[in-house]
């Protein structure tokens, strides 16, 4: 009980830590730009790190008697990656084609499904874990295989093919990394599998921290487009919320699948997105800062929908022990 007490605390505070580290790197950026250098200088290093641990969180186990569910997972592939990228380019499009830098952090945030946190709001909303631990893998690698395909298709600042060989290294050698520690950690220390995830928001408040301290006085030129920012991020989560009602109401999905279709569907993976823009697109700090904003706003949008999904389940309990009741 303990354990799964600090997890859902872990799970929830990200957001106040993501606000804390916004609030300290601006200000150590805007008031020392030598130590905001610094901090700059130390993000591909965490970077790699955060990279390893999203990789070793991709779980095994599971993954096999999921992937009996071809049905569902060939609709969450197609919402996920044809459906709900259209929907983000029209979006970022309306909203700020005008400033394709951050249009281009927009479409970046928007086309990769989550591959890590949406699997704990799931369990968390009572949803379909083993079948969420199905799409991991298949999430992650589609995403990163169709990651320079979506820069050229919806016409982003990148004009040019991405170099994958970089890609490749900088996720070749931390996902073998991951499966030989993972492997190491199952034979002698298993309980430490349980206890690395933390390490996931600790390095990503790290990274927030250190992209807002370089890049804060830069940054401050363009809070005219915030207000844009934050409305377009917050009509797209609407949009793949009804997504998945509609979806889930004509493929008749119970509860479970119901549940989890709504978190893979509004989730979405900024950290590995944050890593490969700053692959892709080196020195490009309006990129990185939207993508930030909006991991920013998607952890009290999960949150919500946790608290809607569990709604619908006590309703539905509910009506059936009506219903039993009545035929009694």
């Amino acid at each position: 009980m303990q354990f799964k007490s600090l997890r859902r605390t872990f799970l929830f505070s990200t957001t106040s830590l993501f606000m804390i580290a916004i609030i300290c790197g601006s200000v150590m950026g805007f008031l020392s730009p030598h130590l905001g250098e610094q901090a700059g200088d130390l993000i591909d290093p965490t970077i790699l790190i955060l990279v390893f641990l999203l990789l070793f969180e991709v779980p095994v186990k599971g993954i096999f008697k999921g992937l009996n569910n071809l049905r569902f997972l060939s609709i969450a592939w197609c919402l996920n990656f044809v459906l709900i990228p259209f929907i983000g380019f029209v979006i970022a499009s309306v909203f700020l084609s005008g400033d394709k830098l951050f249009y281009t952090g927009l479409m970046i945030y928007f086309m990769a499904p989550c591959t890590d946190w949406f699997l704990g709001f799931t369990r968390l909303a009572k949803g379909n874990v083993e079948l969420g631990a199905a799409l991991l893998p298949i999430n992650m690698l589609t995403q990163l295989i169709l990651f320079p395909v979506y820069l050229l298709l919806f016409d982003t600042v990148v004009a040019y093919k991405v170099d994958l060989s970089a890609l490749l290294v900088w996720f070749l050698q931390p996902l073998l990394a991951a499966i030989f520690l993972r492997l190491i950690l199952h034979r002698v220390m298993p309980a430490m599998l349980g206890f690395c995830k933390y390490g996931i928001p600790l390095l990503l408040t790290l990274l927030v921290g250190q992209i807002f301290a370089f890049n804060i006085n830069q940054l401050l030129h363009y809070l005219s487009v915030l207000p844009l920012l934050l409305l377009a991020i917050f009509i797209f989560f609407l949009a793949t919320y009804f997504l998945a009602e509609v979806v889930s109401k004509i493929a008749k999905f119970d509860y479970q699948d119901h549940c989890l279709l709504t978190f893979t569907t509004a989730a979405r993976n900024a950290p590995m997105m944050l890593g490969l823009a700053t692959i892709a697109l080196p020195d490009q700090p309006l990129v990185y800062a939207t993508i930030t904003i909006g991991m920013l706003i998607e952890f009290p949008h999960l949150t919500a929908l946790k608290v809607i999904t569990l709604r619908r389940l006590n309703g539905q309990s509910a009506s059936d022990k009506k219903a039993r009741a009545t035929s009694m």
